[in-house]
This record gives structure tokens, C-alpha cells and sequence, in this order.
């Protein structure tokens, strides 16, 4: 980071709901202007609460949060004046036409004509639109429903920009569309990016840092390719009906404890110091049988595997707990 203020700021954000449901505790971190930082982790981790917190759809339970300075909880008519929100469901209105519902937003943001036609224009080009604004958005594809509203959301000029969960739902074809989309409007407008996933391809892909969450906290916060340092380039993932003896040999040859990992039968062991048919030959030689074996290169759901000691969930879960969201923001 540098010494130019941050674009965005959570301070010590804590978020309790009824029941005594501590959704985020103690969450911090700084964003630059023009920065794509990400919030990496599983359904329930506390992503989406954070994002809500930042951007006045929630309420904090102490803490701060500031954006382009603006004190979110002093200041939240200012703080919504610099930032849009995406949020992961649908909020265009689907009988209307595509230019409909943006025109509509433009209006609602007191937008002059001018400015906000050609603006639309430029957006819709952008993202690749242009041809289909005059339908009933009902007839859109999701992927064209989701360029629709990020190019809803953009129509304002914020400073920064939320996307929470911004490919849920959609196919993988559209999901890459979309990364071509986020990178593109990137570089036309300089805009801020904060944007939740628990996609690994999606961080590693759209995001200059991230922040790895798990039960309301953050765990490790770094570029994708430092994070990825953390177990180096290839790992070796294998089954064998005592996991926990692999791993044990493992370790007392030569593989660091911590780059050691068991999941069940699974055992994932970093090959930093090794390499996998050597680590297969230790085996052999101490008499533990391997079902199966493989070498891969290491991924980002290592890295949350050996800081939590879980796997990143299944994106294709959906997430009913008090972090999802919904809203017709901006």
C-alpha cells in the first residue's frame, strides 16, 4: 500500500445478528483507488456482511467503515453517493426493456440527459449490450442480465464499486464472459473494485489482493501469487487407507508439518522440498499403502485448506444464512 488514501477502509468491523450470531468479527483492511481487492472464502464465512457493512445495507455492530473518507455510519448519504452496489440477485425489472431500466436509473440519480445517454452508450458498448436494450430484459440470458446491472450500477460514475458474488448461477461460458467484462470496465473507468466470491479461478483471476475469510475473520490477506507462496508451486494429493501414517512419514522425512495436510483419506502435502515420486518412493519403503496418487499444481483452496483446515464449498451451494442479501440499491 501506499500513502494515497484509501479508496475503502474497514476498521474492526463487528457484526453480531439476533441469537447472538457473530457474522464478522473484527474484520480490517484498506483498498487503494483502482484497486480489485477480493473477499475469498465459503458460503457463511462472513463475506457478504462485510460488503453490506461497507456499503450502508447493514448496520455495524461497532467498528468503522469508511469510503472515499466518508464515514459510513456518519455519513451514508455521501458514502452512497461514491459507490454502487451488485448485488447477487436480480434487481432489474424484467417486463421493461433493458434501456428502460437503465434510463430509469438515470433518472433516479438526476443524471443529465446528455450525459447519461451517451454514459449508457459507452457502457453498454463496453459490455457487449448494445444489441438487445430494447427487449423486455425477461427474454436476457442471466449473463446478459448481469452485464445489464453492472452496467446499472456504473451509470452513476462511482468511486467504488461492490460486487457480491457477481457470477453465481451462471454458466461457465458466461462466468469468463464476465471476467472479459469486469477486466474491460476496469480500464475505461478506473473504478474500484470490491467483489466477494468464494469462485477460486475468479480471485485468482479478477482480484490485485485478496483477503481470505473464515468464521467472520480475516485469515491471510495478499496477492493471489503471495498466497499461493505460502505451499509453493506443485502439491502432492493422495489417498491411502491410513491417511494419518502417510502423513506422519511425511512429515519425518523431510516435508515441513505444516505443508502437510489430511482431509479424510486425502492427504495434500506441498512438494517445496521434495518432489512427488520421491515422496511416493518414502512411502513404499515404510510399507504405507497408496490407493491413488497425483501431482497438480497448487490452487488457492490449498492455501484456505491449510490456513482453516477446511475446503472452500461447492459454488454451485447457495447460501441461506443472515450474510445473504438481497436489495434494490444502487
Amino acid at each position: 500500500m501506499t500513502g494515497v488514501a484509501a479508496a475503502v477502509a474497514a476498521e474492526e468491523l463487528v457484526k453480531i445478528y439476533p441469537e447472538k450470531v457473530r457474522a464478522v468479527n473484527g474484520v480490517s483492511f484498506a483498498v487503494e483507488a483502482g484497486e480489485a481487492f477480493g473477499l475469498l472464502g465459503p458460503n457463511g464465512a462472513g463475506k457478504t456482511t462485510t460488503i453490506g457493512m461497507l456499503n450502508t445495507t447493514v448496520k455495524p455492530s461497532s467498528g468503522r467503515a469508511l469510503l472515499g473518507g466518508r464515514d459510513v455510519a456518519r455519513d451514508p448519504v455521501g458514502a452512497r453517493s461514491v459507490s454502487s452496489v451488485v448485488f447477487q440477485d436480480a434487481v432489474v425489472d424484467r417486463p421493461l426493456t433493458g434501456r428502460q431500466n437503465l434510463e430509469l436509473h438515470l433518472k433516479l440519480w438526476g443524471v443529465g440527459t446528455a450525459v447519461g445517454r451517451r454514459r449508457l452508450a459507452e457502457l453498454a458498448a463496453a459490455v457487449g449490450i448494445s444489441d438487445i436494450l430494447e427487449r423486455p430484459v425477461a427474454t436476457y440470458s442471466g449473463g446478459q442480465r448481469r452485464r445489464t446491472e453492472i452496467v446499472r450500477a456504473l451509470l452513476s460514475a462511482p468511486q467504488v464499486l461492490f460486487l457480491d458474488e457477481p457470477t453465481v448461477g451462471l454458466d461457465t461460458r458466461a462466468r469468463h464472459d464476465l471476467f472479459d467484462v469486469i477486466g474491460t470496465l476496469r480500464e475505461k473507468t478506473g473504478v474500484t473494485i470490491i467483489i466477494t466470491t468464494h469462485y477460486l479461478d475468479e480471485a485468482e483471476r479478477l482480484c490485485d489482493r485478496l483477503a481470505i475469510i473464515e468464521a467472520g475473520a480475516i485469515v491471510a490477506s495478499d496477492t493471489p501469487a503471495n498466497l499461493l507462496a505460502l505451499i509453493g508451486p506443485d502439491v502432492l494429493e493422495l489417498r491411502a487407507d491410513d491417511a494419518a501414517t502417510a502423513a506422519a512419514v511425511l512429515q519425518a522425512n523431510g516435508v515441513v508439518r505444516e505443508d502437510v495436510l489430511v482431509t479424510g483419506q486425502t492427504v495434500t502435502a506441498s512438494l517445496r522440498a521434495t518432489n512427488g515420486a520421491k515422496a511416493l518412493e518414502i512411502l513404499e519403503e515404510n510399507h504405507v499403502p497408496v490407493r491413488s496418487a497425483t501431482t497438480r499444481r497448487s490452487t488457492l483452496d490449498d492455501v484456505y485448506l491449510r490456513l482453516t483446515g477446511g475446503r472452500i464449498a461447492s459454488p454451485n451451494d447457495q447460501n441461506n444464512s443472515p450474510e445473504r442479501l438481497t436489495g434494490q440499491g444502487n
